[in-house]
């Protein structure tokens, strides 16, 4: 067999292997997606408050608790009293996922608000409100929840000049150090990537304070943010994106013959700052996320970072790049393998759903990296199929096209970082489950009885109630009936009546309830003491749909 024959069967069996590996790949998703466990992953919710939202009191609190599905540190806590006035909370101890809270004032009868704002395990700011009252309702205070543009333009902007330091920065001084093997080409670009990334990283750090603060721009300066923003799991990506962004410098500025050591190390460095903070790094099991996220963002700053310095190699010195070409293409290909297999697992974790892909701003985000993904994906399978060969062989003409080419995809990565920027203010699939399933609770307390009423999931369909009864003073209530009523005369529903029952852990029980509309709702508890005496407590409570 002559050699152009040999050469034809090879490049005709890595067609149907690429042809294979993409259906396998396809198939692998979708099975994913159908088997993929409707469980809740990890994420800062409110489980239960106390008061509970709506509870309605006889006296003030001594104390607040905010419970949440993992802890949580709290940065911010208010108290927003009937007339509007803000007070800081700023005495609390956290215990597991309970965030305690000391009330030293006495509150007057009316309408509160207890506004909490907490960082999750991944980095991103969570925040919330509780009502409850004091005796009878008041009109409830204002509290802003107004977004501030101005913060969340300069934190986007701040996430694409970090990647481009870490992805084009450092992944390109790898290219220089690693697979153009002597040459300099690329080498202004990727040092001015990374001073890019160094002076975005501790700026990203300053804007995450002032976004977990809920304060303005104008705060940046204040050391209180940036002791929050360095609290926070961010704060670890930011001190390893430095590092890698020094060691990257290192490669190509410092000693030659530690070049590929340090390069090495950076590239490392690219995966392990992405590993530490972000809502997929959050994800349980983190056994496995963890890793496929230092995985990912690997592959990427590889991929990435190699196209300017190839791009400028071939268009500048196309005879002595050939040899970066070709060790390109030929590690390029499982760098994609790695890449995609990450990717979908990730996704799938995230998403849960393909509904989702529709229906949440994340997944049509997720949608819309897809669609820049495929463009980008068929735009290397033609260079490295159709194009590479002949630039390699000195074709002037192709390798023109090829640097052409090279161009497009940085666009196609630039806009990737674009979008994947915008995942930071919008929560997965998977966190929103979380808040879905969370129960509906809240507290009543008259001097006679007090109840804590929670309806799991707190939302519209088939739900159970459970009910802890006490008396006023917190002792034991020995009832020998407990109804639960729930109303929303609004809608036209008249009292739904159910009798609870007491399976013998203390707690009475109402299952078989379906809530059919969502909105607020009255819940009346009917607590027959004895013969001759009912107690009645009644409060709202909020349904979601």
């Amino acid at each position: 067999m002559s050699a152009a024959s040999l050469r034809r069967a090879v490049c005709t069996a890595c067609k149907h292997a690429s042809r294979l590996a993409a259906g396998l790949l396809a198939a692998i998703m979708l099975l994913a997606a159908i088997a993929a466990p409707n469980q809740a992953f990890a994420h800062a919710a409110l489980v239960t408050a106390d008061p509970a939202d709506g509870a309605v009191l006889g006296q003030s609190p001594a104390h607040f608790s905010l419970t949440f599905s993992e802890p949580a540190s709290p940065p911010v806590l208010t108290l927003v009293r009937p007339d509007g006035t803000a007070v800081p909370l700023t005495t609390f101890r956290l215990n597991g996922q309970t965030v305690e809270i000391d009330n030293s004032q006495t509150l007057g009868s009316g309408t509160h608000v207890l506004s909490w704002r907490v960082i999750s395990a991944d980095g991103h700011p969570v925040g919330g409100s509780v009502l409850f009252f004091i005796g009878a309702p008041s009109a409830a205070p204002a509290v802003s929840e107004a977004i501030d543009r101005g913060l969340r333009s300069a934190i986007w902007i701040g996430k694409v000049f970090l990647y481009a330091g870490l992805f084009l920065g450092v992944g390109g001084a790898f290219a220089i150090a690693w697979l153009a093997k002597g040459g300099r080409s690329g080498q202004r670009f990727a040092i001015a990537a990374m001073l890019c990334g160094l002076v975005a990283a501790p700026l990203s750090l300053g804007l995450q304070g002032l976004d977990a603060l809920a304060a303005p721009l104008t705060h940046l300066a204040q050391p209180v943010v940036w002791q929050t923003g360095l609290g926070t799991s961010f704060g670890w990506t930011v001190l390893i994106a430095l590092v890698a962004l020094g060691l990257g410098l290192l490669s190509l500025v410092g000693p030659r013959g530690g070049a590929k050591l340090f390069a090495l190390a950076g590239l490392a460095g690219v995966g392990a700052a992405l590993a530490t903070s972000g809502h997929a790094s959050a994800a349980e099991p983190q056994w496995l996320t963890r890793p496929m996220v230092f995985l990912h963002g690997a592959g990427i700053a590889f991929w990435a970072g190699a196209l300017a310095p190839l791009g400028l190699a071939i268009r500048r010195r196309p005879a002595k790049a050939a040899a970066f070409l070709r060790r390109f293409s030929q590690a390029i290909l499982p760098v994609v393998a790695v890449l995609a297999a990450t990717g979908i697992a990730l996704a799938v974790i995230q998403v849960q759903a393909p509904a989702a892909l529709l229906e949440i701003a994340y997944g049509r985000l997720l949608l819309i990296k897809l669609a820049l993904l495929f463009f980008l994906f068929t735009l290397a399978a033609t260079n490295r199929w159709k194009l590479t060969g002949p630039a390699e062989a000195g074709e002037t003409e192709v390798q023109r096209r090829l640097v052409r080419s090279i161009g497009i995809e940085m666009l196609i990565v630039l806009a990737i970082f674009g979008v994947a920027a915008g995942w930071r203010f919008t929560p997965p699939p998977r966190a929103l489950a979380i808040a879905a399933v969370q129960p509906a609770s809240i507290h009543i307390h008259t001097p006679k009885a007090m109840a804590d009423l929670s309806i799991t999931p707190g939302h519209v369909g088939p739900v159970a109630a459970s009910i802890t009864i006490m008396t006023g003073d917190f002792g034991p209530l020995d009832a020998s009936q407990v109804t639960l009523v729930l109303s929303k005369p609004d809608s036209g529903i008249e009292p739904i009546r159910r009798a609870a029952t007491k399976p013998g852990d203390g707690t009475w029980r109402v299952d078989s309830l379906v809530i059919p509309v969502p909105g607020r709702w009255t819940a009346r508890l009917d607590i027959l003491v004895s013969d001759f005496e009912i107690v009645k407590l009644e409060a709202p409570i909020d349904i979601r749909p």
